[in-house]
């Protein structure tokens, strides 16, 4: 993998992804491409200068001239950042996909910053990590009121609460991402999901939507007011992601992963070993994305 020379023509580099070359190695007439995405991964707009001494056409030459990475085939590793359409040209601002951690059911670990997953039930039921602050039971899901949330919306007080976010800017559905020899996904309440997809990374894909019945998962902001102190989204809101993550039969049986991939450190106190990841959370409307970092530990 290297940089592509962006100062002659320009260059269109494209392979397909591992999935892409799985399917058309199928040869059976399936495999048609039917959509795409765009990304600016890679676009620095900081540098567009708009007092360049040579004139308008070299406002933004340096962004020209930026050195783009060469295509590359897996598809967890890039697009972050996709391109999106809208018809409507009076929008001043685009919603986020914010993570929320005002109430302490949905914050992170303090001290470490990350959201950690107990792996089995002799760690879960260790004194010195039950009912701490940002530290999951990944054995039992159900057996925990913690979670992890994020709100999307306009994150701007200019556009207020009150004023409800138009239906093309609601994320009314999400694909999340995570290491499927690592854990699964759950709901809220603890409710194991179906896994929609797994590619040949072993990275599990789960499609949530909002539905009219009561979600579990994806759920409509309701909360207009602006003074509130449950709401990390400053302006129009749409809708909740909840989730919980339990751990896989690899992590909860063997300590083999956790030689292969991971370390030792300590965690309130107690000596454990840990492996660090994270979920990958897309709204599908938007294309926004979030990384959010998760650590699996286990008593040796």
């Amino acid at each position: 993998m290297g940089f592509l020379d962006n100062s002659g023509d320009i260059i269109l580099d494209a392979v397909l992804t591992d999935t892409g070359r799985m399917r058309l190695a199928k040869a059976d007439g399936s495999f048609q491409i039917t959509a795409f995405a765009l990304a600016d991964d890679e676009i620095d707009y900081s540098l567009y200068d708009s007092t360049n001494a040579s004139g308008s056409a070299y406002y933004d030459q340096n962004i020209k001239l930026t050195p783009i990475l060469e295509a590359f085939t897996n598809n967890a590793s890039f697009m972050k950042s996709k391109l999106m359409s809208l018809s409507r040209n009076d929008l001043l601002y685009l919603p986020v996909i914010k993570l929320n951690e005002l109430a302490n059911s949905n914050k992170r670990h303090a001290a470490s910053n990350l959201f950690i997953i107990t792996a089995d039930q002799t760690t879960a039921e260790t004194t010195a990590l039950q009912n701490v602050q940002g530290i999951l039971n990944g054995y039992d899901p159900t057996d925990d009121a913690k979670f992890i949330r994020l709100d999307q919306g306009i994150d701007n007080s200019a556009v207020p609460p009150s004023t409800q976010l138009p239906p093309a800017l609601v994320e009314s559905q999400y694909i999340v991402k995570i290491n499927n020899d690592l854990g699964n996904l759950a709901d809220s309440y603890g409710a194991l999901a179906s896994t929609s997809f797994i590619d040949d990374d072993g990275i599990a894909s789960y499609y949530f939507s909002l539905t009219a019945g009561a979600s579990k998962v994806v759920t409509r902001n309701t909360i207009t007011s602006s003074g509130t102190s449950t709401q990390t989204i400053a302006g129009s809101r749409g809708t909740i992601l909840s989730l919980k993550i339990s751990t896989s039969l690899n992590l909860r049986d063997s300590d083999s992963l956790f030689t292969e991939l991971g370390g030792t450190t300590t965690v309130e106190g107690e000596t454990v070993n840990y492996i660090d990841t994270f979920i990958s959370i897309e709204g599908l409307t938007t294309g926004y994305r979030v990384d959010i970092p998760v650590r699996f530990i286990k008593l040796p």
